[in-house]
């Protein structure tokens, strides 16, 4: 965890949470939640950058990287709020990264956007 503002938790596969700190770090089938007025960042292991949101929800699906080769793929899955992604090295090849929110898939091709995703369909 790079950046930490306000609440957020770190929800672990087996539902249990725990608040999030600065230097945390956060596992592929993990969800990140932040309540009103807070949000995080996160740095993954290939340069990925994830910003959440105030009142976000976000699943990192899938994670995984090898530094050697610079193989691997992401998916995650942003329920509800906003994310910012900043896309690393695994973005280089854009059938490797997927983001899903409730309405649509996104596929990337190396860059940086913002998604916002409402509770409301």
């Amino acid at each position: 965890m790079k950046s930490v503002q306000g609440t957020v938790r770190l929800v672990g596969p087996a539902g249990e949470k725990r608040p999030l700190q600065v230097g945390d770090a956060v596992a592929a089938a993990s969800r990140i939640e932040s309540d009103a007025d807070s949000g995080a960042s996160v740095v993954l292991r290939d340069g990925t950058v994830l910003v959440l949101g105030p009142s976000s929800q976000l699943d990192l699906k899938q994670f995984s990287f090898d530094s050697t080769t610079q193989e691997g793929g992401m998916f995650v899955s942003l329920a509800r709020g906003s994310m910012r992604m900043i896309s690393g090295l695994l973005g280089k090849k854009p059938e490797t990264v997927r983001v899903d929110t409730q309405t649509a898939t996104i596929g990337i091709r190396g860059t940086d956007f913002i998604v916002n995703s409402s509770d409301r369909l």
